[in-house]
């Protein structure tokens, strides 16, 4: 089995010396995440890799999905206070903070309650108006920049924002040929971004949200591969269903012959510090024996302390899984009845 290792660049990887390294060892392929990247760093960004590994590249669209904007460090809401959010670009504070994409606006209502990040601040709206909203906040936390929000009741966004569309356009003419949908929700967003990237490209698409999942018999045969981003679809699963929704997806992938990566949390620990933690290696170890093709190091790489040691253990994670199958070690012995005379 060819297990593939898919690697986010972020700052700690975008530099000529972990580029060179990560070659070396075989990646797959490396992800551009657009929900942090501008559309007018793309080109240099391409650049930069190409002049150091022939690894392809993935454009990972933005997608429907909602986020805060830039925040200054270290703001801290707290229950009951009262801001403004906006469309407008502005740096964030405890008393306003820009939402995006633009869309949202058009379907918040009062009422709506909104979460930002996983553990942060919980606002509900008060009041709406065009390309801004009043909120009050329900749960106080921490808010930090360009963080995933969720919005209950749901609102429905487009398939891909105008952002994703330009930096579609942009892979195009750079010669991209690997796109990932983020945020898929039916069969038809597969083919808007199938429709829109080049002639033969290579679609991705990313199952990350409960309407995903309702419709993942549809997504999956849709595209080209399927990827479980298991830290997005935290916002709307609980934590403890996680592991069998990735268990489903992947055997609907391997039904259709599908490959299917997993993504988020793989080497969480390794952000921060050298080494796994064993919970890690035994969810690596079981996402291999439930059928994944693939593994995607997201923050490990993109800001991790060691992104070249998190590839490392990784591979060493697919030869140990590799070496179990090809042994008798997960053989159930036979048992044998003793007559006693």
């Amino acid at each position: 089995m060819n297990i593939k290792v898919l690697c986010t660049l972020g700052p700690a990887s975008l530099n000529e010396q972990v580029i060179g390294q990560l070659d070396e060892r075989g990646v797959d392929l490396f992800r551009i995440n657009l929900s942090h990247t501008s559309v007018e760093a793309i080109p240099e960004i391409v650049s930069l890799v190409r002049r150091h590994s022939s690894v392809p590249i993935c454009l990972d669209t933005e997608g429907a999905q909602v986020r805060c904007g830039e925040m200054a460090s270290d703001v801290v809401v707290e229950a009951g206070a009262e801001l403004e959010l906006t469309a407008e670009p502005v740096l964030g504070s405890a008393v306003s903070l820009t939402l995006w994409p633009r869309a949202v606006f058009n379907v918040l209502r009062v009422g709506s309650v909104v979460a930002i990040d996983f553990d942060g601040a919980l606002f509900r709206i008060t009041e709406v108006g065009e390309g801004r909203a009043r909120a009050v906040v329900v749960n106080g936390g921490r808010v930090r920049s360009n963080k995933g929000s969720t919005v209950e009741p749901r609102v429905t966004l487009p398939a891909l924002s105008d952002k994703d569309r330009a930096a579609v356009e942009i892979g195009a003419k750079l010669g991209l040929d690997q796109y990932a949908l983020s945020f898929a929700i039916c069969a038809e967003d597969v083919a808007l971004l199938r429709a829109l990237a080049p002639a033969g490209a290579h679609v991705i698409a990313k199952i990350e949200s409960r309407a995903g999942i309702a419709q993942m018999d549809g997504i999956v045969p849709a595209a080209d591969a399927v990827l479980i981003d298991r830290g997005d679809l935290s916002r709307e699963v609980p934590l403890e269903e996680i592991p069998y929704y990735q268990k489903a997806i992947v055997r609907r992938a391997n039904r259709w012959h599908r490959p299917a990566y997993v993504a988020t949390n793989l080497l969480e620990s390794m952000v921060t510090q050298k080494l796994p933690t064993v919970a890690e290696a035994n969810d690596i170890a079981n996402s291999l024996l439930d059928g994944v093709h693939g593994l995607v190091l997201a923050a490990e790489t993109a800001i991790g302390v060691d992104p070249v040691g998190a590839v490392d253990v990784l591979h060493r994670a697919m030869r140990a899984f590799e070496g179990a199958n090809g042994s008798h070690v997960l053989e159930e012995p036979r048992s044998h009845l003793q007559v006693v005379a």
